[in-house]
């Protein structure tokens, strides 16, 4: 099993540093996100930076951006770091594109996400071939590509498209379209394995393809620690990201399964009042045990194998600080990649029964 950290998030100078720590810790990938700063401008830091490290976006925003634009900069990436990237792809939500990004929101954006990562596949295509574009949509279209403006084809296989997801559309979606199933971070075990998991089976049984094409990330929060106190101070984190994603009525899904959509609705309310603090205080003690899965760093690799069983890559934040603590660090990374799973989900081993 990949084992992955993150980087970025600060200032941009700081990656370069950040992308060589992890890979001399020992992990296979690390992943930036698209918070405060740009994630592919850290994307290329990172790549330029080292040698071996997997570098992913988690992730860009896709549809405040051109397609092509976008296609453009994977490409630039993926030359740079000899075949080391994958474009992490987010559609956030409506409010974010309208009033922060200042873009259309036409609606249907688990089809207009597909539209775009197949654009994406038809600019790599006239990338590497030469060929006229003839890719039409209903939200995008690519029929225009001069010799002046094509970079030309690289040596490395395009980059591995991920796609992150909540619903169960966007699930469906990854399943048909992306290289690398990215679950949120807010979603439970039980909403992963009811909900998740077989609408990305759906998607497989649409576009043909087996649990063998894709790589899925682990899903949901987790807790890892020394000690059980320690996971218990982590538990505790937690209250701040599921209060926020909480507030967000696109993610109630989660909440419903657990029959939870009142807490979420009160957390929706909250942040309209902008009490951002105040909502991590609603969050019951039961809430926070039931979104978090936890483990003590001895036992990773059982709860690894145990409750990751469908995972190709986890990310896995460890302590580094200390010379003691980076050679920790180092000795649970080893044991963790010696987990072998079958990256098939339990219960959804046979796509010939699964009604698409």
């Amino acid at each position: 099993m990949k084992i992955g950290s993150g980087f970025g998030g600060g200032w941009l100078s700081a990656v370069p540093e950040q992308a060589r720590r992890a890979e001399e810790l020992g992990y296979d990938f690390a992943s930036t996100p698209e918070t405060s700063h740009d994630s592919m401008l850290a994307a290329a830091l990172a790549a330029e930076n080292t040698e071996k490290l997997e570098v992913q976006t988690s992730v860009t925003i896709a549809f405040p951006r051109s397609p092509t634009v976008l296609a453009m900069e994977a490409w630039d990436i993926q030359h740079m770091s000899k075949g080391r990237f994958t474009l992490g792809l987010g559609s956030q939500v409506k409010g974010h594109n309208q009033n922060r990004f200042s873009v259309d929101w036409p609606g249907a954006p688990a089809t207009r996400m597909k539209e775009y990562i197949r654009m994406l596949h038809a600019v790599w295509n006239s990338f590497r071939t030469g060929e006229k574009p003839d890719y039409v949509g209903k939200f995008y279209h690519f029929t225009l590509m001069t010799p002046n403006f094509n970079p030309g084809p690289i040596d490395y296989p395009d980059p591995k498209v991920g796609l992150a997801l909540v619903g169960d559309a966007m699930a469906r979606v990854a399943g048909e379209v992306a290289d690398v199933v990215m679950p949120h971070g807010f979603m439970t075990d039980k909403y992963m394995r009811e909900v998740v998991l077989p609408n990305v089976a759906i998607g497989l049984k649409r576009s043909n393809r087996t649990w063998a094409d894709i790589e899925i990330t682990g899903g949901g929060f987790t807790v890892f620690g020394e000690t059980e106190s320690e996971i218990e101070q982590g538990l505790e984190r937690l209250r701040q990201p599921i209060s926020f994603y909480g507030s967000t009525r696109s993610y109630h899904e989660v909440f419903e399964v657990h029959e939870l959509k009142s807490l979420g609705m009160q957390l929706h309310e909250m942040s309209l009042q902008g009490k951002w603090a105040e909502m991590q205080k609603v969050i019951p003690e039961a809430v926070l045990r039931t979104f978090a899965q936890t483990s003590t760093y001895d036992k990773l690799p059982e709860f690894l194998a145990n409750k990751r069983e469908y995972a190709a890559k986890v990310g896995v934040a460890l302590p580094a600080g200390t010379p003691e603590q980076r050679e920790r660090a180092k000795h649970i990374l080893k044991e963790c990649q010696k987990v072998q799973v079958t990256r098939v989900p339990k219960g959804l081993e046979d796509l010939s029964k699964i009604k698409a």
